[in-house]
């Protein structure tokens, strides 16, 4: 499905039926309260909505149902088959309904539509598929006991699941956490962001649609005290995932100790580095590379490339194809199909990404910002890793660059940070790309190309980056399901009594 003009979606946007509602037990219902809250445009300040602004009794009702929906079996009993077949139908209807979402994601997040169109709808669609064909493949285990025993390793849904979602990645964030989960057979209550909630309850809608039972799939909307620390803090749901910053993610390790040390799951910031050796290859490609690991989806990305550590020796040639590369990301209206970079979240994280920009000592490329929430692709020398610039998350299209002697240098700099999601490394040296992905203290470690991974490999980070689990492969299921041994004695009776 091609793209379609800017006026068309235009058009689009203007025709949309906006959820309000929060989405509980299988329906659209207001906040017990009453209250709302509007969600706005980033690329034009114009309010889209007025949202159901959900507090702690909200939090209670959703928890309430999904408890209902877990202990009865509704879902977390029905046969993985069953469960798979629903998901399916579920990945259907998003992509009957996917030109809609990736529009209202774009007016809702400042996301372009391009990026909206060509990964995040596709990716969502992608996850929601792959972890519904994996639920009648994983296999449990029996271990080797005796010949008088057999013990059985069953994995089994961990039952009530809160999942606060971040606004860089509204869908994908979403279907990364409900994916595994609802495959695992548990049932969610669902905390989207402030900023970007649409999305997520339209999508809450389709899952019932397509046959989800009700109370499985809950959607809360509202702020971080109001409805996150109610999640955080409820003493009847089983588990949270958090993705965010780093700062809120700690909070949930406080709620849990705090309650009923329930389990949490934590994917949190990064500050990225792009390593650069003298003996990389294609400059010209390795630039490419960068400025998408540095400025994709405006640089709101814990994945970002932030820091560029690179050779002096290839250090100028290297920033000349920068340059000529970042002239193809253009600031725009997200819904003209031609833009590279949107508007930013919000005024508030407008704000914040400006200051960083006043922070900085030297300004090679760009560093100018536009009328609402636009930040053009920046460059900005970094004298040394103490400066400010290369110590905190940014979350812009902010590209930080250190300059380097050596391949210890460049590793020891590349630890030098509390985060540990991601990194790059370019060398043609193989010897030396598997030594330093190995030294390299991070969750990700791409050699020679920036990028994530995929569906089939698990993301997640060392230090403050993460903690408890993963998403994607796999792996994420095992954050959403307990271990049981089961063991059984075979002994025969008589001989239990002769002995």
């Amino acid at each position: 499905m091609g793209l379609l003009t800017q006026e068309e979606y235009r058009t689009l946007a203007d025709n949309l039926d906006l959820p309000t509602a929060a989405y509980i037990d299988g329906a659209y219902r207001p906040a017990a309260s009453g209250r709302t809250f509007a969600t706005t445009n980033p690329a034009t300040g114009r309010k889209l909505a007025d949202i159901a602004s959900c507090g702690a009794e909200d939090v209670d009702f959703a928890v309430r149902k999904s408890r209902e929906a877990f202990e009865d079996g509704r879902w977390s009993k029905l046969p993985p088959g069953e469960r798979k077949d629903i998901l399916i139908r579920f990945a259907k209807l998003l992509t009957r309904n996917r030109r809609d979402l990736a529009v209202m994601e774009s007016i809702d997040s400042g996301k372009t539509i391009q990026d909206c169109e060509t990964v995040d709808i596709p990716e969502t669609i992608h996850c929601i598929k792959w972890h519904a064909e994996l639920i009648d493949k994983i296999y449990d285990q029996v271990s080797p006991a005796s010949d008088d025993h057999i013990a059985m390793i069953v994995r089994e849904p961990i039952g009530v699941v809160g999942l606060v979602l971040p606004w860089n990645f509204p869908l994908l964030m979403l279907a990364w956490k409900i994916a595994p989960a609802l495959a695992a057979g548990c049932s969610l209550v669902v905390k989207p962001a402030e900023e970007t909630s649409l999305t997520a309850l339209r999508v809450a809608e389709l899952a019932t649609e397509a046959g989800l039972p009700r109370g499985v799939l809950n959607i809360v909307p509202g702020g971080g005290p109001e409805v996150g620390e109610p999640i955080g803090r409820h003493m009847d749901i089983d588990m949270v995932s958090f993705t965010g910053s780093t700062e809120t993610g700690k909070r949930f390790l406080l709620y849990s100790g705090e309650s009923n040390a329930k389990e949490v799951v934590l994917e949190m910031g990064g500050k990225n580095p792009a390593i650069v050796m003298d003996d990389a290859e294609n400059l010209d490609r390795i630039a490419q590379h960068v400025v998408n690991g540095a400025f994709w989806n405006m640089g709101e990305n814990c994945s970002a490339s932030s820091r560029l550590i690179v050779h002096r020796a290839v250090k100028d040639e290297l920033l000349g194809r920068i340059e000529a590369h970042m002239r193809q990301w253009n600031v725009g209206d997200p819904l003209d199909p031609d833009t590279r970079l949107g508007a930013l979240v919000s005024k508030e994280h407008f704000n914040k990404v400006s200051g960083y920009l006043e922070k900085a000592d030297s300004i090679r490329i760009g560093g100018k910002t536009r009328d609402g929430a636009f930040v053009e692709a920046t460059v900005v020398d970094i004298p040394d890793n103490d400066h400010t610039l290369a110590r905190e998350e940014i979350f812009g299209p902010v590209l930080g660059v250190i300059e380097v002697s050596s391949f210890d240098q460049a590793i020891q700099i590349a630890n030098d940070t509390p985060y540990g999601l991601c990194a790059s490394l370019f060398t043609a040296n193989a010897k030396r790309a598997i030594r330093g992905a190995r030294m390299i203290r991070a969750g990700t470690v791409t050699v020679n190309s920036f990028g994530e991974g995929d569906i089939t490999t698990p993301f997640g980070g060392f230090k403050q980056s993460g903690f408890g689990g993963r998403d994607n492969s796999i792996h994420a299921h095992d954050q959403y399901t307990q271990l049981k041994t089961i063991w059984l004695d075979l002994a025969d009776d008589e001989d239990e009594a002769v002995s």
